[in-house]
């Protein structure tokens, strides 16, 4: 519904005002990873994007040269050495792991939604913002659908797998490939026993 009411540049500058928001805690996490050029380039794309890009609705950071990174908490514990933890589907959030839903609640506090003391506005707004994140995920739903014989299977291997590159920035040592895809692997039967006394 949202999809079929709304303009396509309306929808646009919906995503560009909450991913320019979102940029603030991308910086952080990329200080806190040890990376402080993206962290300045983040806090650049904040700036150029709030100013220039009218509240963030319009991205001109990007074609000035800015790049965009995806940086949160969840990958700034994994580059601290904590443990991806049990696989999680987090009703609205969709596909996590406890190290990642636990990262999301900490990245909420960089975010705009705490700085929001008007009750129904705060609401309006993480309303929308959930509704503009869904409607995005709609066409990667539609693959879903077409690709995979096991979906659940398929997106959390599929989400398990980029999440590992993201928290080594596309370099994953092999041996953390490696325990990855045994995780993944299905148990092996046992051997089936033998006829009593080895007969």
């Amino acid at each position: 519904g949202y999809q079929a009411v709304t303009p396509a540049f309306f929808r646009s500058g919906v995503s560009n005002a909450f991913s320019n928001v979102g940029d603030v805690s991308v910086s952080v996490n990329n200080l806190l990873q040890g990376k402080p050029r993206d962290a300045l380039s983040d806090l650049g794309r904040f700036v150029v994007n709030s100013t220039l890009g009218v509240l963030g609705l319009f991205d001109v950071a990007t074609p000035m040269g800015l790049e965009k990174h995806e940086e949160d908490f969840g990958q700034t514990l994994g580059k601290w050495g904590v443990g991806a933890g049990p696989y999680l589907v987090v009703p609205l959030m969709g596909p996590s792991t406890l190290r990642d839903a636990t990262g999301r609640y900490a990245d909420s506090y960089a975010g705009w939604g705490r700085q929001v003391d008007h009750i129904p506005t705060r609401n309006a707004t993480s309303g929308l913002e959930l509704l503009n994140v869904r409607a995005n995920l709609l066409g990667a739903g539609d693959t879903l659908d077409q690709a995979a014989l096991d979906k659940y299977q398929f997106l959390r291997d599929a989400y398990l797998q980029r999440r590992l590159r993201m928290v080594h920035d596309g370099k994953v040592p092999s041996a953390a490939l490696d325990k990855l895809e045994d995780d993944l692997s299905p148990p092996k039967a046992a051997p089936a026993a033998g006829p009593p006394g080895g007969k």
